[in-house]
């Protein structure tokens, strides 16, 4: 046996010294080129002609500079759902010749939808003579037609793979003209215009090839196809190979080896062979096994080891075929609400990825610069991505199989808005051969465990449609688990889905209920019986970031973040750009940690897709991410402080408020989120509770313990009485698994047990001092009076506001955008905090709101200060969506006429026995407008203020249509 072997391995190391690779001419450099704008080229017969112009290639058209200047009257591709921007008195500069600046999506340098022509002369040499000559384009966006020396050779319509054409019978030695047509509209391919396949609201709808471009020759006898499919059970490869041969029939050998290369331990498999008979003219389907043998390496996220697998057919005539591939031992499948991998249960922490890609507007073609995504995702704590209605390069799978990412990339298609699943469309036949094509493609990366059809579809057939489509592929391949589409909550239920992603566990319930880490997602999810992946998780805005303005030196231009900015300007909050950024950043922060952490404490949850760790800089200009486009971080979360909630093991305390009094007892449950590589022996947990000055108020540490692996598990409790804090305090907790990295921490407050010294409408005072206070709900006659002889007024403004009405604001931030659902509340993304200013001298805060403000603040009227004098900056400043940028305030003071105010249009006064940091907060101001330092410095004119209850905003939000999506978006590019 071991003679056999050995003999078998010297007759692979002779075939690999001849002539077994293919051989290749790139044709990579300068292309003739011309644009086809009246669709003319095929009638005129362009492709007997020389093409005028030039390009480089691979790249788009928009990197070449080729295509139009962006007017007002661009026809895009992708629905335009907010169509203010076409009315509003306040943009309308935006909407000038040579000034347009679209707040929807990233403005292209230039803009191109329809055919363009692209023509090269090549050289084949004449050893080339006698060879299968194909042209291989590894992505071309996204309809092509193929001619050489005037004569068709065939078409291809994809945007999953790659664009491959036969060339042989065309390519003899000598010189050749080879024309591409090239097509980006959804004319004849409607996907959808919103796709991320395809839209501007994301890549951008780009003409050109890019990746590899090549012509390849090969003997005529060729492996065409190699599919692996790994049997962890039985420690087996089976190996489904196609062999195309063009000549006579034969009788070949078949050669299978491989080796391990990318993790510590090595592992050379034993070859295998097998003579097979090849029909003449024809293509064979031949099936090996390679056992894998006792040292098989398995792959996952924490050990993703991979194999290199060579297949080779040695040919009589002394040359041969090779094809190479990178596989790994991972088998994936559902088993109750649990996905599992390679037999142990998984928990998916997912990103959306949308397709952004800010220089180029299209994907990365190298394994470099998807690894540094996946880097990047993987500090963050995840470990896994959904590809938004569109399919990943080559280079995206050999890279997530490096890093050990669990990947769903998905049809090319969002088929609604133009376009719908099951109803006898171009896209029902159009998905099914894409997904094959993917499978194909990419089905041997270990990475690629997951598919669906596409997003949130259309259709009154949808189910159906999608029903067949699991079966289908359930049947076809096991490589992967399977659901019909990612959707919210209002689709159709597909019961066939092996796994759902479905929005129904998501979200943070702060507008109608005080915050707390003991609620989940339980109640989501327990009539389901497949495993439940959250879809499109967190979506929590943040203010632009407009230093990320200067970044954008590609194909496209941030003129939605130049609008938003000059606007800013316009408002006289420039220099306030940063502060909104970190302020509202760092409420974005706070709501992906509790909304995580929810889904952490979820029994039976399979996962979550967040949109997103990182901005989507189209639909209105969505900047939901920690990280921006670019995958940067903005300066408030590092992935460190990510990773603290979002791991593969997670400290977790389940606390019931976060708000006390010192009559109170500070309670938590703690547990530990364990899918990390092994369940923990002898585990042993460390708590301790500090003050804002870091001293420790107490400690515990726990005795050791085993904590089981793929669960939840109970680590302690804690009850500490608060008796002690006679002052208003700010408190951490801190929990971590002691000698490792794994520690995760929660802030709360503790307020004395004391009442206001508010009394009624009398001045507040010893004896008339100048320091007393008049409390009133109104600026009425004995406020003006009391104003006019030097006297200080608080004004509750709660309820009172007109000027700033039409404003909603919660604790939470803005959802999505305010754009693309048209001002849906919330419209404010948090507030920024004068956190050193003397009114919290009695109530500790940061410079944004953090929990002990949500009681404050959610729902809370908010004040419009277009009037007030420029600079005017208050106290509590809640943050506007940047479509409208009002200065707005929910804590002022000013110095109006001979007196001092302060107003206040949050309720601090209602059930002050409940609303613990209200009664504190009225409290500190109180003390502070006794004291000295209460001194307004900016002067404010008593009608300017009265104003805010008596007169409506003059600039409000008007869509000035009602449809959805409205009737002013360009039409489709059909």
């Amino acid at each position: 046996m071991k003679i056999r072997s050995s003999l078998l391995l010297i007759t692979i190391c002779v075939f690999c010294l001849l002539n077994t690779y293919a051989q290749e001419i790139s044709l990579a450099g300068s292309w003739r080129f011309a644009i086809d704008r009246n669709d003319k080229g095929i009638e005129q017969k362009w492709f007997t002609k020389k093409l005028s112009d030039n390009i480089q290639l691979p790249g788009s058209m928009a990197q070449n500079g080729k295509g139009d200047e962006v007017t007002l009257t661009t026809k895009w591709t992708g629905s335009i759902y907010d169509s203010s921007f076409f009315f509003r008195p306040s943009l309308a500069k935006y909407r000038q010749p040579g000034n347009v600046k679209i707040p929807f999506w990233l403005t292209p340098v230039k803009h191109y939808v329809g055919p363009a022509w692209y023509q090269k002369e090549v050289t084949i040499p004449a050893t080339w003579k006698g060879r299968r000559i194909t042209l291989f384009l590894e992505r071309v966006h996204f309809q092509s037609r193929v001619w050489v020396d005037g004569k068709e050779m065939g078409s291809y319509n994809s945007l999953v793979s790659p664009h491959q054409f036969d060339l042989s019978i065309a390519l003899r030695p000598g010189k050749h003209i080879i024309t591409l047509r090239i097509d980006n509209s959804i004319k004849d391919a409607n996907v959808g215009p919103d796709s991320h396949s395809v839209s501007d609201h994301t890549q951008g709808n780009w003409n050109g090839v890019i990746g590899k471009m090549l012509l390849t020759a090969t003997p005529q006898v060729f492996i065409e196809d190699v599919q692996v499919y790994p049997d962890i059970q039985n420690k087996l490869a089976r190996v489904k190979l196609t062999v195309v041969n063009n000549r006579q029939k034969a009788l070949v050998p078949l050669y299978l080896s491989a080796n391990s290369f990318n993790s510590s331990k090595k592992h050379t498999v034993t070859p295998v062979s097998k003579t097979i008979e090849l029909k003449g003219y024809g293509t064979t389907e031949v099936e090996m096994s390679l056992p894998m043998g006792e040292q098989m390496l398995t792959w996952d996220e924490f050990n993703p080891a991979l194999y290199r697998l060579s297949a080779r057919l040695m040919l009589k005539e002394g040359s041969g075929n090779e094809k190479v591939l990178q596989f790994g031992m991972r088998a994936i499948k559902t088993n109750g609400t649990r996905i599992e991998v390679n037999g142990r249960p998984v928990f998916l922490r997912g990103t959306v990825n949308n397709c952004e890609f800010p220089l180029t507007g299209y994907p990365p073609m190298d394994t470099a610069s998807w690894g540094r995504i996946f880097r990047i995702a993987k500090a963050h704590g995840l470990n896994h991505m959904r590809f938004h209605s569109w399919c990943p390069p080559e280079a995206t799978f050999i890279a997530a199989d490096q890093w050990g990412f669990y990947l769903q990339p998905e049809g090319p298609s969002w088929p609604n808005h133009g376009t719908s699943l099951g109803d006898g469309r171009f896209i029902d036949q159009y998905i099914f051969d894409e997904t094959t094509r993917m499978a194909k493609a990419y089905g041997n990366y270990a990475s690629y465990c997951m598919l669906a059809a596409g997003n949130e579809p259309a259709g009154r057939n949808q189910a159906k449609y999608l029903a067949g489509f699991i079966n289908y592929w359930k049947e076809k391949d096991s490589r992967r688990i399977y659901t019909g589409a990612s959707v919210a909550m209002s689709w159709p239920l597909v019961p066939e889905n092996e796994y759902m992603i479905k929005s129904g566990a998501r979200g943070l319930d702060w507008v109608n209920k005080m915050p707390e880490s003991v609620s989940d997602y339980r109640t989501a999810i327990e009539k389901f019986n497949v495993p439940y992946v959250t879809h499109e998780m967190g979506q929590w805005c943040v203010f632009p970031n407009f230093k990320e303005i200067k970044k954008y030196t590609g194909v496209f231009r941030a003129r939605n973040f130049e609008l938003f900015q000059e606007d800013l300007k316009d408002h006289g909050m420039a220099d306030q750009a940063e502060d909104f950024l970190m302020a509202s950043g760092k409420l974005q922060a706070l709501c992906y940690k509790y909304e995580i952490e929810k889904a952490l404490r979820t029994p039976g949850l399979a996962g979550f897709q967040l949109l997103g760790l990182q901005d989507f800089p189209g639909q209105g200009t969505a900047l939901v991410g920690t990280i921006d486009a670019f995958w940067d971080d903005k300066g408030y979360s590092t992935a460190k402080d990510f990773s603290r909630f979002c791991n593969a093991v997670v400290p977790l305390a389940r606390i019931p408020k976060f708000v006390y009094s010192n009559k109170d007892t500070f309670t938590a449950d703690l547990e530990l989120y364990n899918f990390g590589a092994n369940e923990l022996n002898n585990a042993v947990f460390n708590w301790q509770i500090k003050d804002e000055k870091g001293v420790i108020i107490a400690s515990n540490q726990s005795s050791p313990s085993k904590v089981e692996r793929g669960t939840n598990s109970q680590i302690g409790k804690i009850s500490l009485p608060l008796s002690r804090f006679n002052k208003a305090t700010q408190l951490n907790l801190e929990v971590a698994l002691k000698g490792t990295n794994y520690a995760n921490d929660w802030d709360f407050w503790v307020y004395p047990n004391k009442t206001s010294l508010r009394a009624g409408s009398s001045p507040l005072g010893a004896g008339g001092e100048a320091r007393a206070i008049y409390y009133c709900t109104e600026l009425d006659s004995s406020a003006e009076s009391v104003l006019r002889s030097g006297g200080s007024v608080f004004l509750n403004a709660a309820g009172k506001v007109v000027k700033g009405k039409e404003v909603s604001m919660y604790f939470t931030p803005v959802f999505w955008n305010t754009s693309w659902f048209k001002m849906r509340p919330p419209h404010v993304t948090g507030m920024l905090i004068q956190e050193k200013h003397p009114a919290f001298n009695d109530f500790p805060t940061n410079y944004y709101n953090t929990l002990q403000w949500w009681e404050i603040a959610n729902k809370a009227q908010v004040m419009n200060l277009e009037d007030f004098p420029k600079g005017f900056k208050p106290i509590v400043q809640p943050i506007d969506t940047w479509f409208m940028n009002r200065r707005l305030a929910l804590l002022l003071e000013a110095k109006v006429g001979n007196g001092k105010l302060m107003v206040c249009s949050a309720d601090l006064v209602t059930d002050t026995t409940h609303r613990i940091a209200a009664r504190q907060l009225f409290y500190s101001i109180e003390q502070y407008m006794r004291s000295p330092a209460f001194n307004p410095k900016d002067a404010v004119e008593l009608s300017v203020v009265k104003d805010i209850f008596q007169t409506p905003s003059k600039e409000r939000w008007d869509s000035f249509t009602k449809d959805s999506p409205d009737e002013l978006k360009p039409k489709a590019n059909l």
